[in-house]
């Protein structure tokens, strides 16, 4: 699930903490700034089942933690980009 609007200041033991009372919780990863290793303010929870997944984002969608109102839903797949390919003669557009 993909969880959004979090306070700077929540760790993944806080999500962690926060979703268990949804189900069973397989990982937490809270996205950082690479340079400051700040967070992001945004964050992903797996849970161990579609079930769990689905109850988690009933409870938790507008709940606040840490002073903050949650955006909860089930994450979408990434799509693949375009790769810039120098050997073909592409030019990267802008």
């Amino acid at each position: 699930m993909y969880v959004g609007n979090l306070a700077f200041e929540t760790t993944e033991d806080d999500l962690q903490a926060f979703f268990a009372e949804a189900g069973t919780i397989t990982s937490v990863e809270l996205m950082k700034d690479r340079g400051s290793d700040r967070s992001r303010g945004f964050g992903f929870v797996v849970m161990g089942t579609r079930a769990e997944a689905q109850a988690a984002v009933e409870m938790f969608n507008g709940k606040a933690l840490n002073e903050r109102a949650l955006t909860v839903h089930i994450a979408k797949p990434t799509k693949k980009r375009a790769r810039f390919n120098a050997k073909r003669g592409g030019k990267r557009r802008r």
